[in-house]
């Protein structure tokens, strides 16, 4: 994983073009909140304008992250990894699919076959559901499927899967 440092400098220069930023929002707040004139908000308790000045930087918290979703959508449709989400954000792979689940795009596998545990079983994407189905005939003859669609081709093959480890045929 790459590790992206930035000077001493830059975080300077952050900090200050963040702190502007900041204040015209957290006297907004602060005046929504006490109904009292923007320009009035450093004429308080110190512990109300500290106050207010955290609930600020939470909305600018949940804006970052709001943003940073959009840079990890942008990076996936454009064919970023998880791998790669994860390197630029420094996390594992992993962390980028739980932090991201959303961001890489696959290309739809399509509806398929397959052979386990000496049974079959037939995986469909059911659109209208938004989501995976599943129809499996185990070894010993017993059917059955999902009543419900899964989120993924993956999720619905692992439960077809249990389906089928619970359907074999009975050794004599």
């Amino acid at each position: 994983m790459t590790i992206v440092e930035i000077t001493h400098e830059e975080r300077a220069e952050l900090a200050k073009a963040l702190l502007d930023a900041l204040g015209p929002l957290a006297a907004a707040v602060r005046a929504r909140a006490t109904g009292l004139p923007a320009e009035r908000m450093w004429n308080a308790e110190p512990v109300e304008v500290a106050l207010s000045v955290l609930s600020a930087w939470k909305l600018v918290d949940a804006e970052v992250k709001r943003l940073t979703e959009g840079a990890a959508a942008t990076a996936g449709s454009y064919g970023a990894s998880y791998e790669q989400l994860g390197a630029a954000w420094g996390i594992t792979r992993q962390g980028a699919r739980k932090k991201w689940p959303e961001a890489v795009s696959r290309p739809a596998a399509g509806s398929g076959s397959l052979r386990l545990f000496g049974g079959t079983v037939e995986l469909t994407e059911d659109a209208a559901a938004g989501g995976w189905r599943w129809t499996a005939t185990g070894a010993d003859g017993t059917t059955g499927g999902s009543a419900t669609g899964h989120r993924s081709r993956e999720e619905a093959a692992a439960h077809a899967g249990a389906f089928l480890a619970a359907h074999t045929r009975a050794t004599p």
